[in-house]
């Protein structure tokens, strides 16, 4: 069971954010079988998501705003989680 201090307000979820966690850098670190056609590696072979030139991970589905991989996402994106410091600090950076 989640401690109450660690529930996220009902204001904080996934569906009213614009995915703003989909913005930041994310490296790849294990194989969870993201598609290659999303994976960029850089000068020093370190893997990272594909991000769009306007900063948006490829992976996103913009429709909907959700993970189009979501099955097979990386490590780091399956641990950031909602109402967490790192998921607030993003948030507010867009105004939400």
């Amino acid at each position: 069971m989640i401690p109450i201090s660690q529930v996220p307000p009902a204001s904080l979820s996934c569906s009213t954010c614009e995915a703003c966690c989909c913005r930041l850098e994310v490296l790849l670190i294990t194989d969870t079988g993201v598609p290659s056609q999303y994976i960029k590696k850089n000068p020093h072979e370190i893997s990272t998501m594909l991000r769009l030139a306007d900063g948006w991970c490829a992976a996103l589905d913009r429709n909907t705003m959700r993970c189009s991989i979501y099955e097979v996402r990386p490590l780091i994106c399956r641990e950031f989680e909602l109402g967490e410091a790192d998921c607030r600090s993003e948030r507010a950076k867009f105004g939400y």
